[in-house]
This record gives structure tokens, sequence and C-alpha cells, in this order.
């Protein structure tokens, strides 16, 4: 079920920061690294994840998977630069029902997967300035179009237990903050570096489809290694 959002405060960001790029040079950056989702004890209340361990077995911690982006970065001024970027997560994470099997002793398997792409508005605020070592932190919005899947085998408890055959799928954007902060070394036209990046947010699922869970928890770190080249 797709929802709209009304993204006001990614709209003011961007009115704010896309105006003035006289200072330094822009960039186009290339960001490749992994993302590890919030834990267990952290996730927001209701997480279809977390309630699906009660009767699933699987580890939260295989929906750590690549993150991959990319972004405009341009300068305000030599100690303050802005950035407006697109991302992409994906994983798919093998389950059986961890109390009961098939007549036959096979296991009874599924798929959860969680696809997410961000959209984030960033500032950040470069110390040193200019210098040959440029570290920064920085903050902002995003808003994040995900869409979670649970396929395979499920039992029917009010049937005899009858194990079938199903697709539940929800979808639907939602936005939260974003906090960034890196090291960036520049050579001539090109830059390369690090950078973390963290993001909280929770989607709401659509209680008609049939989740254990009105929210799945879309928060965590991302860990990336950054290319830059200057324009």
């Amino acid at each position: 079920m797709r929802r709209l959002l009304k993204p006001s405060t990614l709209a003011l960001v961007i009115g704010l920061v896309a105006p003035a790029t006289g200072y330094a040079q822009q960039s186009f950056n290339l960001s490749l690294g992994g993302f590890v989702p919030r834990g267990e004890e952290a996730r927001a209340s209701g997480d279809v994840l977390v309630n699906n361990l009660d009767f699933l077995t699987f580890n939260l911690k295989d929906f750590s998977t690549g993150a991959y982006g990319a972004e405009w970065e341009f300068p305000l001024n030599d100690f303050v630069h802005a950035g407006l970027g697109v991302g992409l997560t994906t994983r798919s994470v093998p389950s059986v029902y961890s109390d009961y099997i098939e007549d036959d002793r096979s296991e009874i398997e599924q798929d959860l997967k969680l696809r997410v792409v961000p959209f984030t508005a960033t500032v950040r605020f470069l110390p040193l300035g200019q210098s040959a070592v440029q570290p920064y932190i920085g903050a902002g919005i995003g808003i994040f179009s995900w869409r979670y899947s649970e396929v395979g085998e499920f039992i029917d408890f009010g049937n005899q237990g009858e194990v079938f055959r199903e697709t539940y799928t929800d979808s639907g954007a939602t936005s939260g903050p974003v906090i960034v902060g890196g090291l960036a070394i520049p050579l001539g036209s090109w830059s390369f570096g690090g950078e973390i990046k963290y993001q909280s947010a929770r989607g709401e699922l659509d209680e008609a489809v049939g989740f254990l869970g009105n929210t799945v928890d879309l928060g965590g770190f991302t860990y990336s290694a950054v290319f830059k080249v200057k324009f």
C-alpha cells in the first residue's frame, strides 16, 4: 500500500541549501559500503521483525547488507557544504518456523525481504575548511521509500494447522532525521574518504495485510567509502 507524504521539511532544506555554489567546487559523490540495522532492543515498538522472532527462526543481523549511494554536494561557503543524495539497501533473509515442521519433517520456510531507498538532504560543517584533510559532521532529513514482504509457507492455525503458500507485501514512504560524519582527502579534481551515516525512521504497515506488527523499523548505521569528482 503506497502512502504519500508532504515532505515540507525536506523541501525547506533544499530551498535553503540549493542556491549558493560560488565558494568552492561542487562534486558528484559515489558511496559504497554496508548498512547495519538497529538491534532488537533498539527497534521501534511494534516492529514486525522483532515480533516475528516469537515464532520464526532468523537473525536480525542477517539484515545487514550492502549500501550504495550517489550525491550532489555543493558549498555554501568554505566551511559549510550541502548535499542532495539517493541510496539503496535491500536484503532477503530466510526464516523457518521455530516449533513446527511439515509432516515429512521438512522445514516450513519463508523469505523476509526489506528494501529501502533513502532520498536525503544534508548540511555538513567542515571545521578545517578547504584544507588538505577535511573532517566533517552534519545532519539533515531523509525521505525513505520502503518495501517489506514475507514470501513462502505459512501455517493456518484456524484450519487444522494447514500449511499454505502466500506472499504478503506492503510499501510506503516516511521521513526521519539523518546524521553524518566523515573525512575527505582532496587529490586535485578527485577526493576520497570515509563516512558514517545514522538514519532513524519507521514505516507504518497496513493492518489489513496481516503482518505480525504495525511498523517496520528502517533505522541503522551506514559505513561507506566515498569517492568524489569535482566540477
